[in-house]
């Protein structure tokens, strides 16, 4: 529901501004505006995406979680989409969203509301003490390219004549 709204009034909003802002200070001013906006955000984006991509590499090198540098790296391509949408109510939005204090805001509200689960295969302490976190079963041969994973399997295609047509042809009769 929320999404039809978004779809139903932000194009609405466009059009009012554009008449508004258009009737005081004219079409090519306005339509200048415009373009320009969209050179100087295209430019933003990518001084700030530049930023987000360093501190993502960061946070892998030090493996630490990735979690906010992917959230500011994908609000700053929204905004991105945002300022190249020709319109002065998704610029406002898309400018207000290359700034870090409001990506912070943002952040920690969807923080509040998005549950995060997470999965562990083992903690390094595991590790070090000699435990494989794989398992007990788990073995590891010599040579071999990697894991080798033990299993029984069992056949159970039909059987079926061979000689019959698949049916969805006539065969001979």
């Amino acid at each position: 529901m929320y999404l039809f709204l978004a779809f139903l009034m932000v194009p609405l909003i466009e059009i009012a501004l554009f008449i508004q802002i258009g009737g005081v200070i004219g079409l090519w001013p306005t339509l200048a505006i415009v373009v320009l906006t969209a050179i100087l955000g295209t430019s933003l984006v990518r001084s700030q995406g530049r930023l987000a991509m360093g501190q993502l590499r960061s946070s892998f090198q030090t493996l630490s979680d990735p979690a906010e540098p992917l959230a500011h790296g994908a609000m700053i391509l929204f905004a991105g989409a945002l300022l190249l949408t020709p319109g002065f109510f998704t610029d406002g939005v898309g400018f207000a969203l290359l700034m870090p204090p409001v990506r912070m805001a943002v952040i920690r509200y969807l923080g509040k509301r998005i549950t995060v689960a997470q999965f562990e295969m083992g903690s390094m302490h595991q590790r070090s003490a000699g435990h494989d976190p794989r398992g007990p079963h788990h073995r590891h041969h010599p040579g071999g390219s990697g894991d080798v994973i033990d299993g029984d399997f069992e056949d159970v295609t039909p059987n079926r004549p061979t000689d019959r047509p698949s049916g969805w042809v006539k065969g001979p009769e």
